[in-house]
């Protein structure tokens, strides 16, 4: 979601919208021509006055066409691409238009993470029949339902489910109950399902494949030197699905995320296809990977040059959606060693004579994720760290209390606090015991300034959502990055 899009609305009155939307005949009110031509002029307007233009034009084209995201999507050649989780969407989806483009498709892309109806329509705008084209589209997890029964994906990936915004998206059980009728719907239409199988909340939709369809395609972790001693502490799903008894767990990598049985049923955690045997990190330099696809016996070592064990799930994501779409290991690898950082995600930004890092937070599972990344780094850190509570970041900030910032104890030289819940944040890392100094200043761009200034050589730049984007903002007004909304 950006900050374009509207505000969120809780599951139950999403949930009415769609059935409401679903049943009642799509809105026609001028020829799908026209409205595509009026979408793609107000796109040029919004993006000359510098608003962006990557949800604007889908409102104004369904508005106008209720029936567009259909009818261009059948423009799309070899179809369409759904991509959703709570965590690493973006850049999955980014990694794989990536690979796809060096595959030689030409991808059709909602690339500035406009993750909801709207921006999908947004990017179809650029489908053309017989151009050779591929849809690549990161979706917003509660709107897959939607926007999966408009285009009718060949290919599905869900790498996986955390709580986030509850005030939005209520509990992960509702949601995975979501998905499941989103798998059982389209499976019979012979959408492929990637899954990821080390998320147990995940790897169970596929029992809604139909068994004349084809099967899905798992991708997970199996090397054990980069398991966690135990359990996060902020697992969510710790229970199985179809007995509701606790799930033994032989390794854990992240979260809930690892390999997981039942003792009760005897569920477990399937297999994975396309399979991570080995994983070095690399601090915040990057990722060395060796993957092998299991059916075909072949391997590829993949250097990624990103860090961090969720951006290792990221790439296992994109190379088993790759391969379901005819792109094979080796292909993939290579093209993985050239891929850049999404939109604020290990983004790198060279500022007056600093670099800036800046990795994305916004829930536990993310968060820890990326402490633990900057905890294998040897210098001391400067960080600067901005808590908002927007709607797009979900009003609760309550989950900064699951953040495992104790991570960083000992390894802190300056902090900090910025945003709107600044004040907490800092009380927050008060209790993690930093022993750096902490300063709290909530006007963003005076607190970053201040930072890049005391920082030493690299500032890690650590925001919430909407704070993410008022970074970028005023990155570009200092001419060190392009607008986000254009890439």
């Amino acid at each position: 979601m950006t900050a374009t899009d509207p505000a969120p609305r809780s599951r139950a009155a999403a949930s009415r919208e769609l059935r409401h939307a679903r049943d009642r005949r799509p809105r026609r009110l001028v020829p799908l021509a026209v409205a595509v031509m009026a979408a793609r002029l107000v796109g040029l307007v919004s993006r000359a006055l510098g608003r962006g233009g990557t949800t604007l034009p889908g409102r104004v084209l369904l508005a106008l066409h209720g029936n567009a995201l259909p009818r261009l999507a059948r423009r799309l050649d070899h179809g369409a691409v759904l991509i959703s989780a709570t965590n690493g969407k973006t850049t999955t989806a980014a990694m794989l238009a990536h690979v796809l483009d060096a595959a030689g498709f030409a991808v059709v892309h909602n690339q500035a993470g406009s993750n909801l109806v709207w921006g999908v329509g947004t990017a179809l705008l650029g489908a053309r029949r017989g151009a050779g084209q591929i849809g690549i589209f990161e979706v917003d997890e509660a709107w897959l339902g939607a926007i999966a029964r408009a285009v009718t994906p060949r290919v599905v990936v869900l790498a996986n489910l955390f709580r986030d915004q509850l005030d939005r998206y209520g509990e992960l059980e509702r949601l995975a109950d979501d998905w499941y009728e989103v798998v059982r719907e389209l499976s019979p239409t012979g959408t492929r399902f990637v899954l990821a199988s080390d998320d147990p909340l995940v790897a169970d939709l596929a029992g809604g494949v139909d068994r004349a369809s084809p099967p899905p395609l798992y991708f997970g972790i199996e090397d054990d030197t980069c398991a966690l001693a135990a359990r996060d502490h902020a697992a969510d799903a710790t229970h199985c699905r179809r007995c509701g008894a606790p799930y033994r767990y032989r390794a854990v990598w992240a979260g809930h995320l690892g390999r997981y049985e039942c003792a009760n049923c005897g569920h477990r955690r399937p297999d994975p296809d396309i399979a991570a045997e080995r994983v070095v990190l690399e601090g915040t330099r990057g990722t060395r990977i060796e993957i092998r696809d299991r059916p075909r016996d072949s391997a590829a070592t993949v250097a990624l040059p990103l860090p961090g064990l969720y951006n290792a799930y990221n790439a296992l994501a994109c190379t088993a959606a790759a391969r379901s779409l005819g792109v094979d290991l080796a292909r993939s690898a290579a093209a993985l060693a050239t891929f850049r950082a999404a939109f604020g995600r290990v983004e790198t930004v060279e500022l007056d004579g600093r670099e800036l890092v800046i990795l994305l937070i916004k829930n536990p599972a993310g968060a820890n994720a990326v402490l633990r990344t900057l905890a294998l780094e040897e210098e001391p850190l400067c960080l600067w760290i901005a808590l908002n509570d927007g709607v797009a970041d979900g009003r609760d900030v309550s989950w900064i209390w699951d953040a495992d910032f104790e991570l960083l104890r000992g390894r802190v030289r300056s902090v900090v606090c910025s945003g709107s819940r600044a004040p907490e944040l800092a009380l927050r890392l008060k209790y993690a015991e930093l022993e750096a100094p902490i300063a709290v200043q909530r006007e963003m761009r005076l607190s970053l300034e201040e930072a890049v200034r005391n920082a030493d050589r690299r500032l890690y730049v650590l925001p919430t959502y909407t704070a993410l984007l008022d970074i970028r903002t005023w990155l570009a007004k200092r001419g060190a990055v392009a607008h986000w909304a254009r890439g």
